[in-house]
């Protein structure tokens, strides 16, 4: 840095979340990477990308588009500066996924599986691809021919859809486009073939599928040459509310949002093959202007279908060797849920343990006659929902079910006003969303009568209770008993239910909007005046996303004040560490791994007598300003220690952690020659598993002992 020149003390927002995204294509560029796992994770690239210009590129849009309509608008960053820097680094990002798409596509023929079009098929595979479109495809095409076509705002978003050029029998030279979309909501997008006597494993996108049966469709109109080329369309998907608007500007916005049917185009991606006269003449069709943005394509878009890409091909060394949940000694399966949770605070860790658990709690608590209501938050459901079946079933045996849905849920909005509507069937109250506010705690509360006095028992989450994302997802469960929690969750779901919105006075938990952000700025600046005294002070800090400015500077001030801070953020990380007299004291990483790291944890040295919490906000101005949240305070010393063993085992790791800079945002940890290896997420499950086993041997000398 030359000398006098202010250093960057924040890092936009949106480029820190590229640099995420960055990460996850390292991760799918990464030889050591089994190979379909790669591809799942340029599809995980390429789907946080569709969402990241649905959402984030449409709000800056709309900044720009409606700023100069509101009087004192102003934002600490030039919107159409960010929007080119954001359009040169995805085309860049692109491209590299793009080779290493291809460079994936020559491994496998390594391992015998080959990726063909329609011009590799043989005559035998012609034959069975013909077949297939017959009695498959066929049913769900519906070409819309151009020409005839007005209403182009009722076209899907982040569809695939083929442009087809045809050329007459008659009149050759006139122009013919149909539009196609390729029916992915109802047919996987990749098709295996038979194998021949070459034992090869063949696999057709069934876009080629499309293509090579195009005369299947078109002849019967006299057309006799057709070429295909993809296109697709990514729009405007909902006002994402941040405190980084004025409330003016939001009013404006939302008008614009309700005098519109459909979104606007925010970007439009095109087969790079396809000719300069047709991508006009789309364009106009379209209605999409140049300012949008416009991105040249390969062959195929949506690689978000890579995540469901045959995994069932090759060899085991293709994929990553399944961690088999450990089970927890202090559930066995003669024993109560409730009893055990009774008698000590148990933490879960998925997906190193089953979520299977939650199920059994609300299975058990179901068919309990003394338990009377249960009581729960649900932000994500599961497609087939065994969490929403318990409560069901709860609900027919006369439980008092009080469940609130959050139908703002983005991009589960649908899902979740069904899941609402089958639960109100079944007797379950369902507590209305909340305008302006979404709930994304999440919590379950059991109240069961015992010796005529009400008990309570929660469960409390850093992720959503769902049995799909708790197998890929890295988060933690606590699941409790004790009085002062129960009381103070139960006083959650009363501000949910009386919509008084009336701040309670809670003893223990955190709960946002109320006091989240006054917990954090306490929190760091206890460790500022221990700091100061000469008395150790340290945080370490676990989380998604961290962005909240005042947060951000109290952590600057902490820093210079001589607090070692260690952050771990999966995310977006506008804070810049390791700069002299602001950030020296601060280390910041980043883990992508196989699992998804989405557990928030909370460390303060709190004068050497460490306080642990654990809960559902990052810092974010969202997550503490503008949502229902709930952090919770581990009290119990054994599983203090299982969240440290967690966090040390995190901060060491040197082979998936990167580290986070303002220069080099994803630079890999040096290791120097012979240092041990550290994987975080797998040597956090060898030390759950080798718990278990010493528990089970101490429960062994205990019971041999007794015999005795």
């Amino acid at each position: 840095m030359k000398s006098g020149k202010k250093p960057i003390l924040h890092i936009n927002r949106e480029l820190s979340w590229l640099n995420f995204n960055e990460r996850v294509l390292l991760e799918a560029d990464d030889s050591t990477v089994p190979l379909l796992e790669r591809l799942m994770f340029l599809g995980i690239f390429s789907n946080n990308l569709d969402e990241f210009y649905r959402v984030r590129v449409a709000m800056l849009k709309r900044i720009v588009n409606f700023s100069d309509a509101v009087d004192g608008f102003h934002l600490d960053y030039d919107p159409v500066k960010i929007l080119k820097e954001i359009h040169k680094r995805t085309v860049t990002q692109r491209r590299k996924a793009d080779e290493i798409y291809n460079n994936i596509c020559n491994e496998l023929t390594k391992d015998n599986i080959y990726i063909i079009d329609e011009t590799k098929l043989n005559d035998e595979q012609g034959i069975f691809i013909r077949q297939y479109f017959k009695e498959t495809v066929r049913q769900y095409l519906f070409p819309i021919m151009l020409d005839r076509f007005r209403n182009f705002s009722n076209l899907h978003d982040n569809s695939t859809y083929m442009v087809i050029d045809l050329t007459h029998k008659t009149n050759p030279a006139a122009e013919n486009l149909a539009l196609i979309e390729i029916p992915t909501d109802h047919l996987p997008r990749f098709i295996v073939l038979p194998q021949g006597q070459d034992k090869r494993y063949n696999v057709m996108y069934i876009d080629d599928v499309i293509r090579f049966c195009l005369d299947d469709i078109f002849a019967v109109l006299g057309f006799v040459k057709y070429k295909a080329y993809a296109i697709k369309f990514t729009r405007d998907a909902e006002l994402d509310i941040d405190s980084d608007v004025s409330k003016s500007f939001l009013e404006v916005v939302s008008e614009s949002l309700k005098q519109r049917s459909r979104g606007d185009t925010v970007r439009f991606i095109y087969d790079a093959k396809l000719p300069h006269n047709l991508l006009t003449s789309l364009l106009k069709k379209f209605g999409v202007k140049k300012r949008d943005s416009l991105e040249k394509g390969g062959r195929y878009n949506n690689l978000r279908d890579l995540m469901k890409f045959p995994q069932n091909l090759g060899a085991k060394k293709m994929r990553y060797e399944p961690l088999q949940p450990l089970e927890i000694p202090d559930f066995s399966t003669s024993k109560s849920i409730l009893d055990a949770i009774r008698e000590k605070d148990i933490l879960l860790h998925y997906p190193y343990q089953p979520f299977q658990y939650i199920i059994d709690l609300l299975r058990e608590a179901s068919i309990d006659p003394a338990v009377r209501a249960i009581k729960m938050t649900i932000y994500r459901a599961a497609k087939n929902s065994a969490i929403v079946n318990a409560l069901i079933n709860a609900a027919r045996n006369g439980k008092d079910v009080i469940v609130f849905v959050e139908f703002q849920a983005r991009f589960d909005e649908a899902a979740n006003i069904e899941w609402a509507a089958r639960m109100q069937d079944e007797g379950i109250r369902v507590l209305p969303s909340i305008p302006g506010m979404k709930v994304h705690c999440k919590l379950i509360l059991v109240r069961r009568k015992e010796n005529g006095v009400n008990v309570y028992y929660t469960a409390i989450g850093t992720g959503n209770p769902n049995e799909i994302t708790t197998r890929i997802y890295c988060d933690e469960h606590l699941l409790t008993s004790d009085k002062t929690i129960t009381a103070d969750i139960n006083k959650v779901f009363h501000l949910l239910d009386d919509k008084k919105y009336q701040m309670p006075k809670f003893k223990q938990i955190i709960v946002s909007p109320f006091d989240t952000r006054k917990f954090f700025l306490e929190k760091i600046n206890k460790e500022i005046k221990n700091a100061k005294r000469g008395k150790p002070a340290w945080m370490i800090l676990k989380m998604n996303n961290l962005v909240d400015k005042k947060i951000v500077k109290r952590l600057y001030e902490a820093s210079a004040a001589g607090v070692k801070i260690d952050l771990i953020i999966r995310g977006i990380c506008t804070l810049v560490p390791e700069i002299k007299q602001h950030s020296e004291n601060i280390r910041a990483i980043r883990i992508v791994d196989r699992f998804l790291e989405h557990s928030r944890i909370f460390v303060f040295c709190n004068n050497n007598e460490p306080a642990y919490f654990i809960g559902s906000a990052d810092c974010m101005e969202r997550n503490l300003d503008y949502r229902f949240e709930v952090i919770t305070p581990i009290k119990d010393p054994n599983l203090k220690n299982d969240l440290q063993e967690l966090l040390q085992r995190q901060l060491a790791d040197n082979v998936k952690a990167r580290i986070i800079s303002a220069n080099h945002p994803n630079e890999k940890i040096h290791v120097p020659k012979g240092t041990p290896k550290i994987t975080a997420q797998f040597d956090f499950y060898q030390y759950l598993k080798n718990k278990n086993q010493n528990q089970n041997q101490t429960q062994t000398q205990i019971q041999t002992q007794e015999n005795k």
